[in-house]
């Protein structure tokens, strides 16, 4: 199988199945999970830290956290990595990063260097005119549009990832872009965000029939996730509206929610409510392709795996599981909310910070140039070089 993954900037899953003046915000989205098109994970977080998209990216290509501080995109590209670009050379994988912006933008050139991917197509590849671009680069039904000619160019099998862009903070849309109504919660910034989220909806929708009038879509396992929140606690009087509850530390915690769903062809998918985060991403697609993924060190697990520990683990130290939140140092019920004695989130709290730690030694001390996995061959980032020829 061919493999696409797609980051949806600042995409919560609140706005999932959200209908706004009686309109969904996310109609395509929400119809993948009603058709059983895809897998749908409601109880999914980002666990990202001041990195942001590119800590998403570190987790999705690696199963390891993200730094406590600072990005390991700029700080520690020059480490050695086994990621799933490198881990699926072997199989006979083409990778490719697609991305409307330019190519040094977050150090990404350097870092997919070390990740081993084979083609980065930055914006130098695409009409940066200025009616395509917003926020950080190109606006993205533009930049998907103009990426089916290059993903087709591509041997398969490929592994391959997408960085959408136009729903980013602080969410304006420009004239003629969408007709989909704003919020009304006294707050521009939320009122813009439900425009925004659904121009994302209506750009994935043409991607996904463009792979399938390619002939791409029933062999291509598509993997799309929300990178990190979109609505920051500055916003809490205007979410308390939208949700119809006081935005407490607890609820904050819930809201970190983001959407992923997995499309595996010749799988009907349904929704799972199993507790899980971005670093459990990469083992579970890795099995689905029938990698095992014993012998490489990674924190995450795969989610569909009856053995699958519901434990998510945040940059800060916090956690959320079925039974027990941890906030800030307190802990609650995670089906009521309620404050519990500390004492009941002790032997979770442990595990997050052994998890934690052992990324940390591995991230900072670069402790992977001294493992090599049977049959892994190590990646050369000077084989790599991303000069668009155009």
């Amino acid at each position: 199988m061919n493999v696409v993954y797609i980051s949806l900037e600042s995409l919560q899953s609140f706005i999932i199945d959200y209908k706004l003046d009686g309109q969904e915000v996310t109609p395509f989205m929400n119809s993948l999970v009603r058709n059983g098109e895809a897998f749908y994970f409601d109880n999914f977080f980002h666990q990202t830290g001041q990195g942001k998209t590119s800590d998403a990216e570190f987790m999705m290509e690696n199963s390891l956290f993200p730094l406590s501080q600072g990005s390991v995109f700029i700080n520690k590209a020059q480490n050695t990595y086994q990621s799933g670009p490198a881990i699926l050379k072997s199989r006979g994988y083409t990778s490719a990063a697609f991305h409307g912006n330019y190519k040094t933008f977050w150090n990404r050139n350097e870092m997919y260097r070390a990740f081993g991917f084979d083609h980065f197509f930055d914006a130098t590849y695409y009409d940066m005119k200025p009616e395509n671009v917003k926020n950080y680069g190109m606006k993205d039904k533009p930049f998907l549009e103009e990426s089916m000619p290059l993903l087709e160019s591509l041997p398969e099998p490929f592994y391959s990832k997408f960085i959408l862009l136009s729903n980013h903070f602080p969410f304006a849309m420009d004239e003629g872009d969408t007709d989909f109504p704003a919020g009304d919660f006294g707050d521009k910034v939320v009122n813009q965000y439900f425009q925004s989220a659904h121009y994302m909806d209506q750009a994935l929708e043409q991607f996904f029939n463009d792979l399938k009038a390619d002939g791409l879509y029933d062999k291509t396992v598509i993997v799309m996730y929300g990178d990190h929140y979109g609505i920051s606690e500055n916003h809490n009087d205007a979410m308390a509206q939208v949700t119809g509850e006081e935005i407490t530390p607890f609820k904050n915690a819930q809201l970190q929610r983001v959407p992923l769903f997995i499309h595996v062809p010749g799988m009907n998918g349904k929704t799972i409510h199993k507790y899980s985060g971005e670093v459990d991403v990469m083992p579970t697609v890795l099995h689905l392709l029938g990698v095992n993924t014993n012998d490489y060190l990674q924190l995450g697990n795969d989610i569909f795996s009856p053995e699958y520990k519901e434990l998510v683990p945040f940059r800060n130290g916090d956690f959320v599981s079925p039974e027990v939140t941890q906030v800030n140092g307190n802990c609650y019920a995670t089906d009521t909310g309620e404050e519990m004695d500390v004492q009941a989130c002790e032997s979770l709290d442990q595990i997050t910070k052994e998890k934690l730690e052992l990324s940390d030694r591995i991230v900072t001390k670069d402790l992977l140039r001294f493992y090599k996995p049977e049959g892994f061959v190590p990646i050369n980032p000077d084989d790599y070089k991303y000069n668009n020829a155009k």
